[in-house]
């Protein structure tokens, strides 16, 4: 269980990131009742957040990194925030929240855009995992999950590795076909979900982990055994283990975003969801390794990103590629690379027909990628643009940093999952052909809402 002093300095922080970020917030939203506006309240939680001393082991002594927030009004000036190396993480009308170096701060203010408020990430004392005996699990736990899980239904499951990380770790793979073992070719219709590409956003490994064991232990149920008869379902539950474990090991998270790739700079990573190869070393990728969205030296230069090109390229019955990430609630679609739609007519109208479906399963909100902002070498534009399996990105809970960001505990483990469990069956339903999902005529999950999912 997490410390209550810890977990109350960083609640304290995290209100502290909300009156920092937006002065209009009504008083009814506010955890103390007050108006974040009050410049008196401002200047409190500044204070706390300023007196939190992290561990005196804690490793980040050298990250010159800070929680920013950014006036940018309309979608251009923010492609010049993400331009300049800004891992943006939200926003929120004309204000972009976000991590960014020193160097990608000088780099905004040479652009002329006007940094609003500033918090040091070395002021924001936050605490490892739980004990082993809760939720949250490292890769070795990961691993006996998934390893217990596929035990538990032998006939069906089987566990293998799509590839090495760079420390050489295998990132694992679950999958589910009666019909098929390993990484052994079929025909069945085929869907991937992946998560943890970014290493602080441990959410998306759990509700991968949880949809692996509700898949085999609701493989009874009618809705389930169809799905589970006809498709081939693949469950990658950590695309970037090494980051992961750096993320974890100290007893203080690290706000780890990257792989862990030594740069001939003496930073630390690459981030994989910027190394995928359709339309790399675009906009809203950094060619400084030192930036959160550095993107490498080439193209699948990491071997995370090349064991699932490898992957995917190996089973080519897959139609339908979910990638798992946090935060922010959101379902986001191709393109990430351009601010212009998916030129197939009909392959638009399946993916808008799709994600406003899920969005009402979810009440995430759905957009194309780009119009956030401009990203080159992600996941989904490379799957898409590629390969042309229709791929999705989830940015799961919370909808904001003062929530709890990338860590907002265990308590919302299972209530996340909840919400998912629906958007996993409508897509392995329509995995045999996505483009029906256009013409309103998907018979199984479709018409099942989150709330009617037992756990």
């Amino acid at each position: 269980m997490r410390s209550k002093t810890l977990r109350t300095a960083f609640l304290s922080l995290a209100a502290g990131l909300a009156a920092l970020a937006f002065s209009r917030v009504q008083a009814a939203d506010s955890p103390s009742g007050e108006s974040w506006s009050r410049p008196e309240a401002v200047e409190a939680v500044t204070k706390k957040a300023k007196a939190f001393k992290p561990s005196p082991s804690a490793p980040l002594e050298s990250d010159d990194r800070s929680w920013i927030v950014v006036e940018a009004a309309g979608r251009e000036e923010r492609n010049k925030v993400a331009q300049a190396g800004v891992s943006i993480e939200m926003v929120d009308g004309s204000k972009v929240g976000g991590i960014a170096t020193a160097q990608a701060i000088r780099k905004l203010q040479e652009a002329g855009l006007s940094i609003e408020k500033q918090v040091s990430l070395r002021s924001i004392g936050l605490e490892d995992f739980p004990k082993p005996d809760e939720v949250f699990h490292n890769y070795s736990e990961t691993l006996s999950e998934i390893n217990a899980v596929a035990a538990s239904q032998p006939d069906l499951a089987s566990v293998f590795s799509i590839g090495k990380s760079v420390q050489g770790k295998d990132i694992i793979a679950l999958r589910l076909n009666a019909d098929a073992k390993g990484s052994e070719p079929n025909s069945k219709p085929g869907i991937v979900f992946l998560a943890t590409h970014h290493a602080r956003e441990h959410l998306s490994t759990e509700v991968a982990l949880k949809l692996a064991r509700w898949l085999a232990e609701n493989r009874g149920k009618p809705e389930v055994r169809g799905l589970l008869a006809t498709r081939d379902i693949f469950i990658i539950p950590l695309v970037n283990p090494d980051g992961v474990e750096f993320d974890i090991e100290t007893g203080r998270y690290r706000w780890q975003r990257k792989n862990m790739r030594k740069n001939s700079d003496g930073s630390v990573g690459v981030d994989l969801n910027r190394n995928y190869g359709y339309k790399w070393g675009g906009g809203g990728a950094s060619t400084s390794p030192g930036d959160d969205t550095y993107r490498g030296a080439s193209a699948f230069s990491e071997p995370e990103s090349r064991a699932v090109r490898d992957f995917v390229e190996a089973h080519p019955n897959l139609k339908i590629l979910l990638s798992y990430h946090t935060f922010s609630e959101l379902i986001l679609y191709p393109w990430g690379h351009t601010n212009d739609p998916i030129s197939e007519g009909r392959a638009l109208k399946a993916y808008q027909s799709m994600a406003q479906k899920m969005a009402e399963m979810t009440g995430y909100t759905p957009e194309q990628s780009s119009d956030l902002y401009i990203a080159s070498g992600d996941t989904t534009d490379w799957s898409w643009g590629a390969k042309k399996i229709f791929s999705f990105t989830f940015e799961l809970t919370p909808r904001s940093m003062w929530a709890g960001g990338f860590y907002p505990g265990a308590g919302v483990i299972d209530s996340t999952f909840q919400k998912n469990i629906a958007p996993a069956l409508y897509l392995i339903d329509l995995a045999d052909d996505p483009y029906r999902a256009g013409g309103g005529a998907v018979a199984l999950a479709g018409s099942q809402e989150p709330a009617a999912v037992s756990k």
